[in-house]
């Protein structure tokens, strides 16, 4: 039997040890989780902290503590760590050790080589410093491979598929683009840009100099100890965490300094829009890279047929953002992007040990979950009713999604929560799969905030909540099938598979082959087309009778516009202008959609 060869992701932020069991990578777990915190500490008793219990201590103790460590790594600086000094090798020894006691405590056996991954930007000094640490940590570094290199691996396991994508890793502390191309079972970067300063560190930064900011407007020229500093800075990184997912964070420390003798607690809120704003010029900077990786590798956004996020800090709606609407690039993140370089080179590490391996195995959801919502058109200066997405098609489930939407008149009482599944931007051409009213809202301006959140469990049910965030009212309900419906392929195989059982009974050609018997009939064409103006009647119909349900409770104005409107569509289905018809339903359906938000 081979001996076992663990993959490790040693990250800024975190780390992470797999190894390939039954074909597949395993994360291995520390006590309850798979993460290990990539910082390093020494307590008051001259006690070794790794993980969990030294980001603790970062708080109270930062003087003892060290993070952030892999952006030293290759520059020849020293660190201090209570009051002695190493070098950033022995600190990324000191969690490889420790990632390494965690497999050989998981796999109740010795575990002596690694597969490590780094950055595709890293020079050689930083990669011979990172197989230094690897050799004083007691491992053989049978391989480094580029962190990119390792996300592929996790997505394509024995990668047989000729393609070409691209991974963007934006981690804690250091952010590379690569593009990728895979043919025969080999992966290679075939270009690669970034930056080694440029991460979720940063982005925490920001957060503490607004919050810094907000502190001194309040309590005029500060005077902060390390503690204080530390503290501030962990309670940005978990805003940073939190806004990922919602659309606002509450940062909260009691007793953070005195002023005059007063104790001083902080306690501000920041939204998505402020952070996105705070961190938006190294993102733009990030698409930058993406751009001169593309001209390396001589293609352009159109050649790319995946994008993979990798690194937590990728989690940033921004991002995907970005790709969606500069490159037209949707991407993937089926796999956790702090765990898939980590699955990346246990895969590496089992095709060196001559394993049998295969992707990593993770459920998703199939379909986009979205909510309408009306939005002002610059181009027609008139608002159209959109579908805004809350939880994405092929986000890992279980996933938990939150945005915040506003009232669009004063004093508005209630709102109307309609839940779509599909993927058009317009209501009409997606699946209603639920809806529920949020009534008796607060005397309030136009812009009450209202948060929507989606909940989708692993069972397939999604639940979804409205809450009034400043009364805290809500309204939820639950959607047991939102996962049953059937996607465009599978209703086109079903379709196919109908249509083969009516073929079996026409006649049969010579080769065996059933062919369905077709009566000429001179007038198809046309009837096609009464089934079509039919079928728009109908709709035409309902959409009018939902008008007059609000004719008695709509100001003057919009009964005005309602009546115009429902003269308009009877011209037109009596004249059969389907161009004029289909015009004059969608402006009443922006209308009733208003009425009864």
């Amino acid at each position: 039997m081979n001996e076992i060869i663990i993959g490790i992701d040693l990250g800024t932020t975190n780390s992470e040890v797999a190894v390939i069991q039954d074909a597949h990578p395993v994360l291995l777990k520390n006590q309850d989780s798979v993460i290990l915190p990539s910082y390093v500490g020494v307590d008051e008793d001259g006690d070794l902290l790794v993980g969990v219990a030294a980001r603790n201590q970062y708080a109270v103790y930062p003087e003892r503590t060290v993070k952030s460590v892999k952006r030293l790594m290759g520059s020849g600086e020293q660190v201090k760590m209570a009051g002695k000094e190493y070098s950033p090798q022995e600190i990324s020894a000191i969690i490889l050790k420790s990632l390494k006691e965690i497999a050989e405590k998981q796999l109740k056996q010795k575990v002596g080589k690694a597969v490590i991954t780094v950055p595709a930007y890293f020079s050689d000094v930083q990669r011979q410093a990172t197989r230094e640490a690897g050799e004083i940590a007691g491992l053989e570094v049978v391989k480094m491979i580029n962190e990119p290199t390792a996300a592929a691996l996790a997505y394509e396991g024995d990668a047989h598929l000729g393609k070409t994508i691209m991974v963007y890793d934006l981690g804690g502390g250091t952010f590379d683009v690569s593009v990728v191309g895979i043919e025969n079972g080999v992966i290679e970067v075939i270009a690669s840009h970034g930056n080694n300063h440029l991460g979720g560190d940063d982005f925490d930064r920001k957060i503490v100099e607004h919050i810094l900011e907000y502190l001194q407007e309040e309590h005029g020229e500060l005077s902060l100890s390390p503690e204080a500093k530390a503290r501030i800075e962990r309670a940005a990184e978990q805003a940073k965490i939190t806004l990922s997912n919602n659309p606002f964070a509450t940062v909260k420390e009691e007793y953070l300094f005195e002023k005059n003798g007063v104790p001083v607690h902080l306690d501000v809120e920041i939204s998505r829009d402020e952070y996105e704003d705070m961190i938006r010029p190294f993102i733009e900077e990030s698409m930058e890279a993406v751009h001169i990786a593309l001209k390396g590798a001589s293609l352009t956004a159109s050649d790319i047929e995946e994008v993979l996020l990798v690194g937590g800090s990728s989690r940033t709606p921004l991002v995907q953002q970005y790709f969606e609407e500069e490159l037209g690039l949707i991407p993937h993140c089926e796999i956790d992007p702090d765990l898939c370089v980590a699955a990346g080179a246990a895969v590496q590490a089992g095709m060196i040990n001559g394993e049998e391996v295969s992707t990593v195995l993770v459920d998703i959801t199939p379909y986009t979950f979205s909510t309408a919502s009306l939005q002002f058109n610059m181009q027609t200066m008139s608002y159209d009713v959109v579908c805004v997405p809350l939880i994405k098609k092929n986000s890992p489930i279980p996933v938990k999604k939150s945005d915040v939407f506003y009232t669009m008149h004063d004093n508005q009482k209630k709102v109307k929560v309609e839940v779509y599944q599909g993927e058009s931007t317009v209501p009409n051409e997606n699946i209603l799969i639920g809806e529920f009213m949020i009534t008796g809202l607060s005397n309030k301006p136009a812009g009450n905030e209202i948060i929507d959140t989606f909940e989708l469990d692993k069972d397939g049910i999604l639940h979804v909540t409205a809450i009034e965030k400043c009364t805290g009212k809500s309204k939820k309900i639950e959607i047991d099938n939102a996962m049953a419906k059937l996607d465009k392929e599978d209703m086109d195989k079903a379709r196919d598979k109908i249509g083969e059982l009516f073929n079996t009974s026409s006649d049969c050609d010579i080769d065996g082959e059933y062919t369905v018997v077709d009566e000429e009939n001179e007038n198809e064409e046309e009837t096609a087309e009464q089934q079509k103006q039919s079928e728009e009647a109908v709709k035409a119909e309902a959409l009018i009778k939902k008008a007059e349900t609000l004719m008695d409770d709509a100001e003057s104005e919009d009964q005005e516009e309602l009546v115009e409107l429902v003269e308009a569509i009877r011209d037109a289905l009596k004249a059969a202008d389907g161009t004029r018809l289909d015009e004059s339903m969608h402006e009443l359906n922006e209308i009733i959609f208003y009425l009864e938000s």
